[in-house]
């Protein structure tokens, strides 16, 4: 069984008024269980447990220092190409946008890699638009390749790929591949992905899947949060993750919430989620789920990730850019979307540092393999 089969016959609204209709005593008693259900879940990141967020908080900060330690990981981007076939309606990258297109070549790669590695990076993953008839296996594959001397631990944000071309990655040095729905509401999917790759929601879907079954180590999951009512995205995230571990239990999970941002195309987003509605869908996750990874990305402010460095985060990024060749030749023009918080990695080890917890820049789970 895949997972969509687990969820087509959801209805979306539905499953939205049962989440508005939990109460106190819901929230009460999924805190007070060790094992957490979906329904559980639910009562977590409903309306009603907005006056447990103290609660949930400590919880999250327990639970996550009990599983990871006091250990931050930072991690940097690396944009490949921004060429893409996708008319993705929120995305600077829309094939529509009148936007400038690179997709780097080897010296500029490694032009990259230079100045990567100079930060003290040793984790970067690697992205591109999806077109791939410009920037496809072959060349992600080769790129993998020309890092992998260079980093510990190589990890990918690219185009749905089979089974066998992801076997290609892990064997060519790929150590984990994130891939969003961006929104798992099926009736609607088409209206924000209306042409190209992308819009094959069932496609997307099962992507998850077919990484696991190739072997890589770690899948990333997550929704772009502004498309869609973000409590009911949310519980689809979580029945994923859920039906993930269960079925592929040897594979490694990380979880992100990217909040959109400005770009290219001026989409504004459907729904807003708060930074207090952020915090309350991280520490429910954890609650949930002890054992996820959660990343936290430059889309949000500096002074809200300060903020969150002990209450449930295991990774950042610093210092990112999002346009092809932005760490040796930056351009605006490229961007995918505008970053929030410009700290260096240096700057952002000085702040991890003074609350108390130790930054690597290493993957320690592969080191530990």
């Amino acid at each position: 069984m895949e997972f969509y089969d687990t969820i087509k016959d959801l209805n979306w609204e539905e499953v939205t008024k049962s989440i508005y209709a939990k109460t106190d005593a819901d929230v009460r008693r999924a805190l007070g269980k060790e094992t957490l259900t979906l329904e559980d879940f639910k009562a977590l990141i409903s309306p009603a447990a907005e006056k447990y967020l103290e609660q949930m908080a400590l919880m999250s900060r327990n639970l996550t220092q009990k599983r990871f330690g006091k250990v931050i990981l930072l991690y940097i981007p690396m944009y490949l190409s921004n060429e893409c076939s996708n008319h993705c309606i929120y995305c600077g990258f829309n094939h529509n946008n009148d936007i400038a297109r690179k997709t780097l070549t080897d010296d500029e790669i490694m032009e990259e890699i230079k100045v990567i590695k100079s930060m003290g990076y040793d984790n970067v993953l690697l992205l591109t638009g999806e077109c791939p008839s410009i920037a496809g296996v072959d060349y992600i594959e080769h790129a993998i390749r020309l890092c992998r001397d260079h980093f510990a631990a190589i990890n990918l944000e690219v185009f749905p790929m089979k089974v066998e071309e992801y076997k290609r990655m892990e064997q060519a040095g790929c150590n984990s591949v994130y891939i969003y729905q961006e929104t798992y509401n099926e009736g609607r999917y088409k209206i924000y992905h209306p042409k190209g790759m992308k819009s094959n929601y069932k496609w997307r879907l099962g992507t998850p899947e077919r990484i696991a079954q190739a072997g890589i180590h770690r899948v990333g999951l997550g929704a772009l949060i502004g498309l869609e009512e973000w409590r009911t995205e949310m519980f689809f995230l979580a029945s994923h993750l859920r039906f993930m571990t269960k079925n592929y239990w040897r594979t490694k999970y990380s979880l992100s919430f990217p909040r959109m941002r400005p770009a290219a195309g001026g989409f504004q987003p459907n729904f807003v989620m708060s930074e207090k509605q952020f915090a309350q869908t991280l520490w429910a996750f954890r609650i949930f789920d002890n054992d996820v990874e959660m990343s936290m990305s430059t889309r949000e402010t500096s002074n809200m990730r300060n903020h969150f460095i002990t209450l449930g985060v295991t990774s950042v990024s610093a210092g990112s850019h999002t346009d092809p060749g932005g760490y040796a030749h930056p351009d605006r023009e490229l961007e995918q979307f505008h970053i929030n918080d410009g700290r260096s990695a240096a700057e952002m080890e000085k702040m991890i540092r003074a609350q108390g917890y130790d930054v690597i820049y290493k993957d320690w789970d592969k080191t530990l393999r």
